[in-house]
């Protein structure tokens, strides 16, 4: 975040319009709304910023636009120059208003057309009437504070009334019948709610392939309890004080144990809080996820769960290897690489069967070993395969080769990100547009 967002009070203060012209005229327009008192002036001179709250300069010359950025800068006023980011202390935004609430957009001064096309979208969105709504839950501030002393109760009772029936009566004008509704609403609110604990799928970490459930979940959430692989874009989709409980788990090194864990989520929701269980992937496929929602169900605690793109979707769709094809494959088998006792708890009679891919879930350690047993139940040394880490994610890398070369290839090549290991003719095909950086692994005694 390039510059932090910020709404004045301007109500009453001085603000610096300096130049002429439509630039000059629209700015000032805006101070003026906002209830500053203008001071306009057409040429510069070093008493002007004097007791400002803000200056703006557009349509005088570029010399005294520069001094007036200068002498700002020095005496602390926030100065804009319009269309000159390099001049700036403070960028203008682009301004959605539906006073009370204003919204504003802001390329940092890289895109300003951008930014209004940005406002033309959400002013589509948002009804003009919006401020009415923000109004009434003024109007009931103090009588909700009275009645809901939890945050986490009086959070969950706005979200639910703001979201309702209550809003849209606010919104189409009709104020009496809202503020009847609202105070019924309050009177039947509970002064502690009870927690509930969401187990959401977080996808193979791109904010963008999470679900919509999963976003309005993390925007309500009063608790985030994450992986080790929800990135960080993610993250940032949460509301901005929701606590962050890190329990990230990885090969042979958990934070905290999965019964730690269990009892966790319990522990919170009892407490009355919204909790999001927040899992890379999805909660069902090798997450563990049935386990957090016996131990839920079993202490009396509401769950729900919240699929999300699991690993081997996200892999296949990322570097364009199709999971099934009626050509090469009519089923697909997810799997897990995981030791169980020290060795590998699967069915390789079953996973070597011809014409089916199959996705291998955290086996990049035991690649050697999942190959033995491949080939041991009869799949073909000569087998095409592929192994994709962190897929769907920038940092993405793919490795093509026979499950022999891979074995081979795989401890240099690593890089230490969570790898999917896609194994059938489907591997084979040409690489997709979207993989031009796909490695494969040279033939023996080729130079590197």
């Amino acid at each position: 975040m390039r510059h932090f967002p910020a709404f004045l009070d301007l109500h009453g203060r001085a603000a610096l319009v300096l130049g002429e012209g439509e630039a000059a005229e629209i700015k000032a327009g805006l101070l003026a709304r906002a209830g500053a008192v203008l001071h306009r002036a057409a040429r510069f001179g070093g008493e002007l910023p004097e007791g400002c709250a803000v200056a703006i300069g557009a349509g005088a010359p570029e010399g005294e636009l520069q001094a007036l950025s200068a002498l700002c800068r020095a005496r602390g006023v926030p100065v804009n120059i319009v269309d000159r980011p390099a001049l700036c202390s403070f960028v203008m935004p682009a301004i959605v208003d539906r006073a009370p609430i204003t919204i504003g957009i802001s390329t940092g001064g890289a895109a300003p057309v951008l930014a209004r096309l940005v406002r033309a979208r959400i002013e589509a969105v948002l009804p003009p009437a919006l401020g009415r709504l923000a109004a009434l839950a003024d109007r009931f501030k103090g009588a909700v504070r009275a009645a809901l002393p939890d945050v986490a109760a009086r959070r969950r009772f706005l979200d639910a009334v703001l979201g309702g029936p209550v809003a849209d009566l606010a919104v189409a004008g009709r104020e009496a019948e809202a503020e009847r509704g609202f105070a019924a609403a309050l009177a039947g609110a509970e002064a502690r709610p009870a927690g509930v604990v969401h187990l959401v799928g977080a996808g193979p970490g791109a904010a963008d392939l999470l679900t919509l459930r999963a976003l309005r979940l993390l925007g309500e959430a009063d608790v985030v309890v994450h992986d080790r692989l929800v990135g960080e874009g993610v993250l940032d989709l949460a509301r901005r004080d929701a606590e962050r409980i890190y329990v990230g788990k990885s090969r042979a090194n958990h934070c905290l144990p999965q019964e730690g864990i269990n009892d966790l989520l319990v522990r919170l929701a009892r407490e009355g809080k919204r909790v999001v269980r927040l899992k890379g992937g999805d909660p069902f496929v090798f997450g563990r996820g049935g386990e957090e929602m016996a131990a839920c169900r079993a202490a009396g605690v509401a769950c729900e769960v919240v699929p999300g793109v699991t690993a081997a979707l996200a892999c296949g769709a990322a570097t364009g290897i199709p999971l099934t094809h009626r050509d090469h494959a009519r089923a697909v088998t997810f799997a897990t690489g995981h030791t169980r006792e020290g060795r590998l708890d699967l069915d390789f009679a079953a996973l070597a069967r011809p014409r089916q891919t199959l996705a291998i879930y955290m086996g990049v350690s035991t690649l050697p070993a999942l190959r033995d047993g491949l080939l041991a139940a009869g799949m073909a040394p000569a087998t095409p395969a592929a192994l994709v880490e962190s897929g769907g994610l920038e940092a993405q890398r793919v490795l093509r080769g026979t499950l022999d070369e891979l074995v081979r290839a795989a401890p240099a090549w690593h890089a230490g990100g969570p790898v999917m290991i896609l194994v059938g003719s489907v591997t084979a095909g040409a690489e997709a547009a979207g993989e031009v950086a796909a490695a494969r692994v040279p033939a023996p005694g080729a130079a590197c």
